[in-house]
């Protein structure tokens, strides 16, 4: 049976406008964002900076800019970043008004940085003056680095003698990100503003901001009188450890040095990871969060206070009013702000395949759900107390804003959604409908920490119930990770179902919105409980799911994903599909000792491949407690098994999981006769993420599978 691609593919995918978050007024009428598609008939992109009224859902473009940092000074008037010539930064200053009359004044440039900068944060002062904060990287000196204009040395060569050789994508080097502080200040007539000069708030620490590689604006915020940011411990090695400390900076002038250190906050018993940090409106107090276990990223977020800022001792707690609902609440939430009104804490926190905003208040009994469907991606809290805009997107939508009103009543508290603004109807700019989207529940390969295991099902928009389709069984990453309610142009199951597939999207042990001791219970446990779980979702789908032809099977992962697929290999499961597809996976265990932060196996599979350190944790409940897990769960050692074809992708650049790994598995299959292809990319990391990468990497995949279940090679 032959079964025709619909018209979603890859190059409509990855060509569809993309658009950012959106950035609200105080008032929430207006939201600037910023729209960049690729042209695959050109080969560029081209991004365009745009402005939402919230009551006609009418869009206007303002400038063909690539703006970033778009920060509002107020109703009216606006701030942002642009990339200048040779490696500078230039900031500019627009008039919503003074755009939509068409008048030619209507931005100016503000002022050039030296450096490439951006993640810039504005705090009104005055009527007049605005304090600034951006990050860029310094030089030795402390000063702004500009590697188009730095001298470059005689030999490539470096020298290293201590761990964090590299990370991601690059080797360190002796720059280091800053936050660089400054204020911007109007003219006597009002009509301009002048940016003073630059200083380099963590010039002579040891502290680095925002952290590598993904660190952003949520590694800091302001207030009228200072910054307070997040760092890794400068006192341990960053391959080792994942405690960072959060610490407030007192700024008396934005216009000169800070002669005081940066004073670091206090959490008793907490020694991983911080992040989130965020002043309350009324520059009092300060929230963040942190996790308990050092060397565990996947640890539980939770939410801590800080008052009493001008204190010489700044101990934080997680029993203060406003954030004692959450003391039963097993979910790990990711981001947080106050509220307008400095009464409550909101949150970003994963939740059974969702990205939800919760709201944390005095006197809840528990955080309140003000979103369901899709995942909330950011959010900004509007000056009316009740209200909080959002940005988000789904499985079928790749982009959603709207504005939650929160009221109470009598002792209830509600919300109800009262705008919202989509690029699509549910996902119909696609040809994508909700009806593809449905959920399934099976049985978990370990009851005591889990009942049921979830999985999101996605059948071809144009799907006959009297058919049978092939299955894509696709595996995520992490491993504490999980398939979400949430567009992506990397591995978007809409992609998979319109080519003829169903798509079974497991979240297995390990993955994350279940609970934390769901997130836990794959620690030493990578080959066991999760891949009972993938046989036991294969298994419900052979007898249970409509239309499902699983003789026509195939299973893709990426990164744990990809584990999962040389572990699948030599093992039964792996005899029941036709093909798998393995994106920069581990094939050996043992070479996860080249990664770059190496904390990762180390806790995650308990210790060292030679020694199960007592200082590591306690073992844990439900899995091995030696450092035999480094041995018992290697995908090499089942290579005698390997016989289903398999296409092998891995980069040059991923240094996460080094490029030996996928060349490794790819002269195994050929070396065993097994039918195999590779595709590597020289310029790319753990992502493919260049449009025309993007295409071959897509075309290369589907082609594959397509190929051994009997569907058509057009896309």
């Amino acid at each position: 049976m032959t079964i025709r691609a619909s018209h979603f593919g890859p190059e409509v995918l990855l060509s569809a406008p993309r658009r950012s978050s959106g950035v609200p007024n105080a008032s929430g009428t207006h939201v600037l964002f910023t729209v960049s598609t690729y042209s695959f008939e050109t080969h560029k992109k081209t991004t365009e900076l745009r402005v939402l009224d919230t009551e006609t859902n009418e869009n206007t473009l303002l400038l063909s800019a690539d703006a970033e940092g778009i920060n509002w000074l107020d109703e009216d008037s606006f701030v942002w970043l642009q990339g200048g010539k040779a490696g500078t930064t230039d900031l500019y200053h627009g008039s919503l008004s003074s755009f939509l009359q068409g008048s030619d004044d209507s931005h100016y440039e503000v002022s050039s940085v030296n450096a490439p900068a951006g993640n810039l944060k504005v705090a009104k002062l005055s009527d007049s003056e605005y304090a600034v904060v951006l990050s860029a990287q310094s030089d030795v000196k402390g000063e702004l680095f500009n590697p188009e204009k730095a001298d470059k040395p005689l030999s490539s060569g470096k020298l290293y003698t201590s761990l964090y050789v590299r990370h991601w994508d690059e080797y360190e080097g002796k720059e280091k990100n800053a936050l660089w502080y400054g204020k911007l200040s109007k003219s006597e007539d009002g009509k301009q503003l002048k940016l003073s000069t630059l200083t380099n708030a963590l010039k002579g620490t040891k502290l680095e901001c925002p952290m590598k590689p993904f660190g952003s604006t949520d590694n800091f915020d302001l207030s009228s009188s200072g910054i307070v940011f997040v760092s890794k411990d400068p006192d341990l090695n960053p391959a080792l450890n994942t405690k960072c400390n959060v610490y407030l900076l007192t700024v008396d002038s934005w216009t000169e040095s800070v002669k005081a250190e940066p004073k670091r906050v206090t959490v008793e018993g907490f020694e991983g990871a911080s992040t989130s940090p965020v002043f309350s409106p009324d520059e009092l107090q300060v929230a963040f969060l942190s996790m308990r276990r050092n060397g565990y990223e996947s640890d539980q977020n939770r939410i801590f206070v800080v008052g009493d800022l001008d204190s010489a001792d700044l101990q934080a707690s997680n029993e203060t009013a406003v954030v004692a609902s959450q003391a039963g609440w097993d979910r790990s939430p990711s981001s947080i702000s106050w509220t307008a009104d400095g009464k409550g804490i909101l949150a970003i926190a994963e939740d059974v395949g969702h990205a939800r905003l919760y709201l944390i208040a005095p006197g809840q009994y528990s955080p309140l759900s003000l979103t369901k469907a899709g995942s909330v991606g950011e959010f900004v809290p509007l000056q009316d107390a009740g209200k909080i805009f959002f940005s988000g997107s789904s499985l079928i939508d790749n982009s959603y804003y709207g504005i939650v009103e929160v009221r109470s009543k009598g002792s209830e508290t509600t919300n109800s959604t009262i705008w919202s603004h989509s690029n699509s109807s549910e996902g119909s700019k696609f040809g994508l409908k909700t009806k593809q989207v449905s959920s399934i529940w099976t049985p978990a390969s370990n009851p005591k920490v889990t009942k049921k295991i979830h999985s999101w099902v996605l059948k071809p928009s144009n799907f006959d119930s009297s058919k049978r389709y092939p299955i894509a069984f696709l595996i995520h990453g992490g491993p504490q990770g999980a398939w979400g309610d949430s567009w992506s142009t990397r591995w978007n199951p809409a992609v998979f179902a319109e080519q003829g597939f169903i798509v079974v999207a497991p979240n297995i042990t390990g993955s994350t919105g279940y609970g934390q001791a769901f997130t836990d219970a794959i620690n030493r446990n990578w080959g066991g409980d999760p891949y009972g779980d993938l046989e036991n979702v294969f298994d419900w789908v052979s007898e249970n799911l409509q239309g499902a032809d699983v003789d026509r099977a195939v299973a893709l992962g990426a990164s744990y994903g990809g584990y999962m697929i040389n572990w699948i290999q030599g093992h039964p499961l792996g005899r029941k599909f036709r093909a798998l597809v393995c994106h920069d996976g581990i094939f050996s265990l043992t070479n996860m000792l080249s990664t770059e932060e190496l904390y990762f196996p180390l806790y995650d599979l308990g210790g060292t491949p030679w020694y199960d350190p007592p200082f590591t944790r306690p073992p844990h409940p439900f899995t091995s407690s030696s450092s035999s897990s480094w041995h018992r769960w290697d995908p090499a050692s089942h290579l005698s098994h390997w016989q289903t074809p398999q296409l092998v992708i891995h980069s040059s650049k991923d240094y996460r999981i080094c490029i030996s790994e996928g060349l490794a598995a790819f002269n195994v299959l050929q070396a065993r006769g097994v039918e195999s292809k590779l595709l590597t990319f020289p310029d790319e990391n753990h992502f493919v993420l260049a449009p025309e990468n993007s295409l071959l990497w897509h075309r290369t995949v589907l082609g594959w599978i397509k190929e051994y279940v009997g569907l058509e090679a057009c896309l």
